[in-house]
């Protein structure tokens, strides 16, 4: 398959596996009272799409039991619309 069409592909996957709702392992909760919403997402992809992600989860990422990592960070002064936009 050559370059041409593999990016649109590639494109493709990464907004799918942003709707995953079973292999995340980041919530970020997002926007103040009454105006929150949670986003699942992945930490390996937030840590090189976003340096300011990075520095975050550097502080907050911790083990579960099952050896699953998962975090979970709050970000309350970006409202949750803005927020959706800036992930895809």
């Amino acid at each position: 398959m050559d370059d041409n069409k593999l990016l649109p592909i590639l494109s493709q996957n990464l907004l799918e596996i942003l709707e995953d709702n079973e292999f995340y392992d980041i919530t970020i909760e997002v926007g103040d009272d009454p105006y929150v919403k949670i986003f699942r997402a992945h930490m390996v992809i937030l840590n090189y799409r976003s340096s300011y992600l990075r520095r975050i989860l550097s502080t907050k990422v911790k083990k579960r039991s099952n050896d699953r990592i998962l975090a979970h960070i709050k970000l309350p002064n970006i409202l949750p619309e803005i927020f959706q936009i800036i992930l895809r």
